[in-house]
């Protein structure tokens, strides 16, 4: 059983849900859990806000100021996942933002990645994980794990 699943039983069990909002990893972590049977009654939906002016409306703010905070940083990355939570009426939401690569992005390396959470329980959250540099779909894919571990060691801290 992969961490989608865990994450799909525990929020069941919860009678919660779960939404995304994510740059790097496109909607691959809403995807993710969307593969688990049952993923209905705990995903919410998401967004994918890769462009810079689709994060800046979504979180209500200019590109310029977005653009001063760091595109790539835990604050942006809290409040996709406060996005996320807003848009779609879930308990919890994931926001997930970093450089894939293979170029640098705002100063920083392929394998930077920022994941946010927010929680009704007013949990908020931003991690930075450093993936090791390699190839975007095995950085993408190890940021949605990584995502999906962070909100199930949330659950186990409470």
């Amino acid at each position: 059983m992969g961490v989608e699943s865990d994450l799909v039983a525990v929020l069941r069990e919860r009678g919660e849900t779960v939404a995304f909002c994510e740059s790097l990893t496109a909607g691959l972590a809403a995807a993710s859990v969307a593969s688990v049977p049952g993923a209905s009654a705990v995903l919410r939906g998401g967004l994918v806000t890769y462009a810079t002016e689709v994060k800046a409306h979504f979180l209500h703010t200019s590109v310029d100021c977005l653009e001063e905070q760091g595109v790539v940083s835990a604050d942006t990355a809290v409040e996709m996942a406060h996005a996320a939570c807003m848009e779609t009426g879930a308990d919890w939401g994931i926001g997930l933002t970093g450089v894939a690569g293979p170029d640098l992005q705002e100063g920083k390396p392929a394998g930077t990645v920022y994941v946010g959470l927010y929680g009704r329980d007013v949990v908020k959250r931003g991690v930075l994980i450093e993936l090791d540099e390699g190839e975007r779909n095995a950085i993408r894919s190890a940021a949605v794990e990584a995502a999906l571990s962070l909100l199930l060691s949330t659950f186990q801290e409470k």
